[in-house]
C-alpha cells in the first residue's frame, strides 16, 4: 500500500515537472519570435533560420497588430468626423 502511494506521487512529481518544462519552452520559442518583429537586410539571414511555423506567427501576429492600429485609427476619424459635424450643423442653426 504505502509502495503504490510512493509510486503514484512519483509519477505526479514528473508529470508536473515535465508540464512545467514544456511551458517554459514554448514560452522560450515565442520570445526568440518577438525579437524579430522587423525585416530588414540586417536580420534575413536570422528570419530564413525561422521555422516555417515561426515565420507563419509572426505574420499572423504583425496583421493582427495592424488590424488593432487600424480599428484606432478609424475610431479616432470617426470621432473627429463627428464633432466637426456637429460643429457645422450648429453653425448652420446659429446663421438662420
Amino acid at each position: 500500500m504505502l509502495l503504490n502511494l510512493v509510486i503514484i506521487f512519483l509519477f505526479i512529481f514528473i508529470f508536473l515537472n515535465l508540464r512545467i518544462f514544456f511551458k517554459f519552452n514554448s514560452k522560450q520559442k515565442i520570445f526568440k519570435a518577438k525579437n524579430l518583429t522587423t525585416f530588414n537586410k540586417k536580420n534575413l539571414n536570422n528570419w530564413m533560420n525561422l521555422t516555417k511555423k515561426e515565420r507563419y506567427n509572426l505574420s499572423k501576429q504583425d496583421s493582427v497588430e495592424y488590424m488593432d492600429r487600424r480599428k484606432l485609427l478609424l475610431k479616432e476619424i470617426r470621432k473627429e468626423y463627428k464633432k466637426i459635424s456637429r460643429e457645422n450643423a450648429e453653425r448652420n442653426l446659429k446663421k438662420k
